[in-house]
């Protein structure tokens, strides 16, 4: 029962009390009848109204829980909740909606809603009030009491009371700047994407057009050397191929092979660098196009090595012309940057009716061959394949084989020739001097295996087990004839040991097994050496020096160093070629110039060692112009380490 029922209920039992007593005048009740009845009356319409009564308490306690369920969805809601008048005052505000406008719950209660709408937007606002319309997802800026306007997205309905009349307005208030962030992204993005499209299409048609000019290209270097365009390796055996077929098929059809090395590249390239030593390569290049016919082919087979092949040639005199043609070409200077260079090329020529060839490559490895020669020779020149070349070939692969069952078997030797103090005539030392005792050929020179060694590698192996055994000799020697004691052994290092970058490292570990001391060990090197590693070499030596070893100069004045340049060096020996001291009676110019570098050398500080001396007139010249130290036949051939330790004893003066 509701509140307007329980108000009739009351009323109906007013009126019936009255009636009883009206009643109780005209009828004939008595009054204990009437009190009756009316009480009865009374007690059902007490009871009704305690129903009543339970009713209405049920129902308030329903509408309170629904209101408080309503204010705690309100108060707690994750969005802004407003209700304000029809004249846009606030008249509640929950949690969210303070916080969204960073002021207190409190402060918002009164206060108008256009307070908190950004300036640009108050018109907007304004209006939409005024047209009493439901708003759906109006977007509109609103304005925080502290921080700056942010984009919200706004609801609005109307509030009426029971006879329809508008109340107000229920506002609920959204935060839409990360979402406005995320469509900004997102717009932005799609422009991107647009335009990466785009992009990317026109990409596509230039990748189109880029790899249709890749594969020309990749077609052109298949068969074209890279750096200088001319013919590659396989083009050239294409080349030999055909040509090799044809003159099968026609025996009058003569061609030649020509392989042309570019001599002392490597000089060039790594003291100019690597970018002018290309350069070189495609000037010269383009300088062999010019020594060849249309017909013939030049092609570069890698490195400085360039072959050329010539076609339907009458007889040798045609190649011939073509090698002189190329030397000319080549002789003429080149210009990289500024830097004027002359080079010149060894060329070795294999003429197709030589033998009866079969294969492309035994024409090139002939050629090679040739070439090979003409370097041997002099380099600057051409020479001829014929079939001594071929012979003397096997033989270099035998002597390469013996070499390295020499190394394997110990069949080396070291022999000694004394060093002479030219100021007391007593051996100051010995040089170390290396054999081979080869079990056919007998006892060999350096000069017949050491160039091949060297071009193999093997060397690394030989001079190591030299040096030890030499150092392990003199050791012996200055222990056991100490009361005659040898100062220094000297040990010639190859061009390519004293490129090693561990022989400092080689050597410390030979002087630690044999126990020598440094300073009675001198190292010879040649002047080649030092030139073909510049800056390194100077290093080198300096840490051979701040070990103690001392150095020397070997065979001074056939290379291409000068005494203008041995301040450079920190070397204490330098030693004058055997070819000035063999002629320095019968030459006024070799007497000169080994005065010349005499008095050069002492002005250094550096002690001259004359090599070669065989007669007592080139002794007494020699000591006349103050040289230190001497070595040659005069005093002693290379002996043996026993022979050697007998003129240790014996003791000689000179």
């Amino acid at each position: 029962m509701n509140v307007d029922g329980f108000s009739q209920q009351v009323e109906k039992l007013r009126s019936q009390v009255q009636g009883l007593l009206q009643s109780n005048g005209t009828k004939p009740n008595s009054e204990q009848e009437i009190i009756t009845e009316a009480f009865e009356q009374l007690n059902i319409a007490m009871e009704e109204l305690l129903t009543a009564s339970e009713e209405l308490e049920v129902t308030r306690a329903a509408v309170e829980k629904e209101r408080q369920r309503y204010q705690d969805l309100f108060e707690f809601a994750p969005d802004g909740y407003l209700v304000t008048d029809t004249a846009g005052t606030i008249q509640e505000a929950n949690h969210a909606a303070a916080t969204l406008l960073s002021v207190q719950q409190k402060y918002l209660v009164g206060k108008p809603l256009i307070l908190f709408i950004a300036q640009q937007d108050h018109q907007s606002f304004s209006s939409q009030m005024n047209n009493l319309q439901p708003l759906l997802n109006w977007e509109i800026n609103l304005q925080p009491r502290r921080g700056t306007p942010f984009p919200a997205s706004v609801k609005a309905s109307a509030v009426y009371d029971l006879e329809g009349k508008q109340l107000g307005w229920r506002w609920l208030l959204c935060n839409i700047s990360e979402r406005k962030q995320a469509e900004e992204m997102l717009h932005r993005a799609y422009n991107e994407l647009e335009i990466r499209v785009a992009e990317r299409t026109e990409e596509l048609l230039t990748e189109i057009t880029e790899r249709k000019r890749a594969e020309s290209q990749l077609l052109h270097l298949a068969f074209h050397d890279a750096l200088t365009g001319l013919s590659n390796r396989a083009a050239f055996i294409n080349r030999l191929i055909h040509a090799l077929n044809y003159s099968k098929r026609h025996s009058d059809y003569l061609f030649a092979v020509m392989f042309i090395d570019l001599d002392r590249f490597k000089l060039i390239n790594d003291s100019l660098g690597h970018l002018n030593g290309d350069q070189l390569l495609v000037m010269t290049a383009r300088r062999l196009e010019l020594c060849v016919r249309s017909i013939d082919t030049a092609a570069r087979l890698g490195g400085d090595e360039f072959t050329i092949l010539l076609e339907g040639i009458q007889d040798v005199s045609d190649v011939i012309i073509v090698a002189e043609r190329i030397q000319k070409e080549l002789g003429l200077p080149f210009e990289l940057g500024e830097q004027e260079v002359f080079i010149t090329a060894s060329i070795g020529i294999a003429l197709s009716s030589t033998v009866g060839y079969e294969n492309p490559e035994d024409l090139l490895r002939d050629a090679d061959t040739a070439m090979y020669r003409a370097k041997l020779l002099g380099r600057a020149r051409y020479e001829l394949f014929n079939s001594d070349m071929y012979a003397n070939v096997l033989a270099r692969l035998q002597l390469e084989s013996d070499l390295r069952r020499a190394i394997e078997r110990v069949e080396f030797r070291v022999y000694y020739q004394p060093i002479v103090s030219l100021t007391n005539g007593s051996i100051l030392g010995f040089e170390a001097l290396l054999r081979w005792q080869h079990p056919e050929h007998g006892l060999l020179n350096p000069a017949d295996f050491i160039p091949l060694a060297e071009e193999t590698g093997l060397i690394f192996s030989i001079g190591n087990w030299m040096l030890h055994e030499a150092c392990r000799q003199m050791q012996a020697w200055r222990v056991c004839h100490h009361f005659n004691l040898l100062e220094k052994i000297s040990v010639n290092l190859s061009l390519k040991q004293f490129s090693q970058p561990d022989l400092i490292e080689q050597i410390e570990k030979i002087l630690h097994s044999t126990g020598l001391d440094a300073g009675t060990l001198v190292l010879e090197i040649t002047e080649n050496a030092i030139v073909e590693n510049g800056d390194k070499a100077t290093a080198t030596l300096l840490q051979l020096r701040e070990m103690g070893i001392e150095l020397s100069i070997d065979d001074f004045g056939t290379g291409y160093s000068s005494l203008g340049r041995l301040y450079n060096f920190p070397i204490s020996v330098l030693k004058i070629d055997h070819s000035f001291i063999s002629s320095i009676g019968a030459s006024s110019m070799n007497l000169e110039i080994i005065e010349i570098i005499l008095t050069l050398a002492h002005k250094l500080g550096v002690n001259v060692l004359a090599e070669g001396v065989e007669t007592k007139e080139q002794l007494a010249l020699l000591r006349k112009l103050s040289c230190e130290y001497g070595q040659g036949y005069f005093f002693s051939l290379p002996l043996n380490s026993s022979a050697a330790e007998a003129l240790i004893i014996q003791n000689p003066h000179w």
